[in-house]
């Protein structure tokens, strides 16, 4: 005999479909926004596991990191981008949470990434307001469930507005981005292992002018988790 529960729950899906983020199936767990279809497509790096990956080649000689990694690769016309732009730009904080669950889920796996804190990528303050909110610290919040590690977001804050990434070299992202972070609360972070998270790394100028400036509190150590790398 069919339940009320279930004839309820068939009313609510035929009219609020809960369907996969990536492919619009709607054979998926209630709590996730991805089937598994899309979840084992995703093309993982694995560098977490790996020393010496591309993501920590990338800072040999420009900020000395404890660890660096990337989840998954990033092409254009992909799933990758597809993902990210519904997180990003179309106010699906769900997947944004639940991709972070996902890093947290590898890099935990990883011994070199004991971390005491998770520290999003600051946003300038018009451009989150803007958004609603920091696509970095929808992953942080993902990550700190399966990471059981708090998320810090107020030790460093980016004042400035810095014009976009897009279409510059590598020597012209970095001045770019030179005395756009601010380190507004060392005491919050001092003796820390951190790990900075944003959801994407090309050149990693970014990463490396917020990373400095985390440097300057006291015995701070630093590695890097994005969620993709451009590939």
């Amino acid at each position: 005999m069919i339940s009320i529960k279930e004839i309820k729950d068939s009313v609510i899906h035929l009219f609020f479909p809960h369907v996969c983020t990536g492919c619009g199936n709607d054979i998926l767990d209630k709590e996730s926004v991805l089937c598994i279809r899309c979840i084992d497509a995703m093309p993982e790096t694995n560098f977490e596991l790996h020393p010496d990956n591309p993501v920590e080649k990338m800072y040999w000689g420009r900020l000395p990191i404890n660890s660096g990694t990337a989840q998954f690769y990033f092409t254009k016309e992909s799933l990758m981008q597809h993902l990210m732009h519904q997180f990003k730009y179309k106010n699906n904080r769900a997947l944004g949470i639940q991709l972070g669950r996902l890093m947290g889920d590898q890099i935990q796996k990883a011994s070199r990434f004991k971390v005491d804190g998770l520290v999003p990528l600051p946003l300038f303050p018009v451009k989150e307001k803007r958004r609603g909110y920091n696509q970095a610290t929808l992953l942080c919040l993902g990550m700190a469930e399966s990471m059981n590690v708090p998320v810090i977001d107020s030790a460093v804050i980016r004042p400035q507005h810095t014009e976009t990434q897009t279409t510059k070299g590598r020597i012209e992202r970095w001045k770019n981005m030179e005395g756009k972070f601010v380190l507004q609360d060392p005491d919050l972070i001092k003796n820390k292992h951190l790990l900075l998270v944003d959801d994407i790394i090309t050149t990693g100028a970014t990463l490396e002018a917020c990373g400095a400036e985390l440097l300057k509190a006291e015995n701070v150590r630093l590695s890097i988790a994005t969620l993709c790398v451009a590939s």
